[in-house]
């Protein structure tokens, strides 16, 4: 048998395994649950570049971006899309992390993006509890309030 036989036949067998995974789903589900890795790697990879000094840091905005938001979607994925809605500051949190981390890493330490950063954290810490307020967090306020006012009420010592 010459090489070229048995080239073209390993290649056949490979072509012929890659269309019975695909037949069977395999792709689709390695589609469908593992595609934020196509964020992790890239994020990732811009902070191993950054910190290994091929690249300068605002390149660390974008790599904490695609991280935070490949995580976010692995946790979406698992339990469940119906999160987002609670869970969406985190892309404005991301953004923030990310600015903060130049600020910290860059020679000169600007306060630009800092500032940016701490003023993008109150607002998605704000939005995350306009949100518990807006919902079931109304009855935890409930129960604070109640519990605060029978401990005043009944919890203390008269002092007449």
């Amino acid at each position: 048998m010459s090489r070229n036989q048995y080239t073209v036949g390993l290649l056949f067998l490979i072509a012929g395994a890659v269309i019975l995974l695909g037949k069977i789903g395999f792709f689709s589900f390695i589609g469908t649950n593992f595609w934020p890795l196509f964020l992790l790697i890239p994020g990732i990879l811009l902070h191993v570049l950054f910190f290994g000094r091929l690249l300068p840091p605002f390149v660390l905005i974008p790599g904490a971006i695609l991280t935070i938001n490949a995580f976010l979607f692995f946790f979406c994925i698992a339990f469940g899309w119906s999160n987002m809605q609670y869970l969406w500051p985190i892309f404005i949190v991301s953004a923030a992390v990310g600015l903060y981390e130049y600020h910290l890493f860059d020679t000169y330490h600007p306060k630009l993006p800092r500032t940016l950063a701490i003023i993008m954290l109150l607002a998605a810490a704000s939005f995350f509890v306009i949100m518990l307020v807006w919902g079931w967090g109304m009855y935890l306020i409930a129960a604070l309030f109640l519990a605060v006012g029978a401990w005043l009420v009944v919890g203390r010592k008269a002092r007449w």
